[in-house]
């Protein structure tokens, strides 16, 4: 029988949320084509996380360990996925748009002569029995349908937060794969730095607060931290933000920065160029704040607030404070 594989994500011992939703976009694969639904570690050590993968609509578990994955070696990582795939022959392998699958799934898809799209937003099977996706183009302004020809395995990344995970019941068959690498002499693991974070990761986040150039000055941002934390959300920025040195590069969000895809998106103080809502424009709602009346952004968003946004924000967050 045919199978389609989930990358399984992991980070600091805990499995990311897109590896569930990889699973809830295999299964609407599995509606059309009837194969079995499994996923796939790559690491050093994937630990007792099959019943968690099971609940999510893993019906197999493939674990490739080996100590020389403990960290992350684009390299080592596409010999060892890409031997475990000639081994097995998938159909289908599917994983989040993360940095790392970015890094290593070319890799894997030269090495397979596979077939790769990055970034999908929804994913089929067509009448010929191939996977079909759909992304966005040109900024966000079209979105092209890309259908997979004669080749196998299809390998495609989909966009954090595009699918919703299905929880249901299961308890999938584990099997241990052992892969022979090779010593990598020209890849070095230094150190790896794991950066705590107050606030959720914005490719994760199902919230997102984000500050632009309206916000004048770093100190400002504090406003947007207070309204991002009283809805539990991420906090993100513009580029004129992150380019004048008020925030971090890890808060950018736009062509150049993170792409997110939250519920919620709210818009302070930023005009809304077309790099900009390159990364946030499949947000599902998006909420501007803008003191400027024909700010571009208002064109592109559900619901506008014009006003100053040193008085509209402080307001706003005492009054998410009462509700809670």
């Amino acid at each position: 029988m045919s199978e389609i594989w989930v990358l399984v994500d992991k980070a600091q011992d805990v499995v990311r949320n897109v590896t569930y939703e990889g699973l809830a976009a295999a299964l609407k694969l599995k509606e059309k084509n009837g194969a079995t639904v499994c996923a796939i570690y790559v690491g050093d050590n994937a630990g007792a996380i099959e019943a968690d993968l099971g609940k999510y609509g893993a019906e197999k578990f493939y674990k490739v360990e080996n100590p020389a994955l403990s960290d992350f070696n684009p390299s080592l990582y596409a010999t060892a996925l890409s031997e475990v795939i000639k081994k097995h022959n998938p159909d289908i392998v599917i994983g989040g748009n993360t940095l790392k699958n970015q890094d290593y799934l070319p890799r894997v898809a030269s090495r397979t002569s596979a077939g790769l799209s990055l970034d999908s937003i929804d994913v089929d099977i067509n009448s010929s029995s191939a996977l079909e996706i759909k992304k966005y183009k040109y900024s966000g302004k079209s979105i092209a349908t890309i259908a997979f020809h004669d080749v196998k395995p299809m390998i495609a990344t989909v966009r954090l937060n595009a699918f919703k995970p299905i929880e249901g019941s299961g308890s999938p068959e584990v099997i241990a794969e052992s892969v022979e690498l090779p010593a990598d002499e020209n890849y070095k693991v230094v150190e790896t730095k794991i950066i705590p974070k107050e606030r959720p990761e914005l490719t994760e986040a199902d919230k997102i607060v984000s500050g632009g150039r309206g916000m004048a000055n770093g100190e400002n941002f504090q406003i947007v931290y207070d309204l991002a934390d009283s809805i539990g959300a991420g906090a993100g920025a513009s580029r004129a933000a992150v380019d004048s040195g008020w925030v971090p590069y890890e808060m950018q969000v736009g062509q150049t920065g993170k792409v997110v895809s939250p519920n919620l998106y709210v818009a302070v103080g930023i005009s809304g160029s077309v790099q900009h809502y390159a990364g946030m424009g499949s947000s599902k709602v998006i909420v501007a704040i803008n003191k400027d009346p024909d700010a571009p952004i208002f064109q592109k968003c559900d619901y506008g607030i014009c006003g100053d946004l040193f008085d509209i924000l402080p307001a706003l967050t005492d009054e998410i404070k009462k509700l809670g």
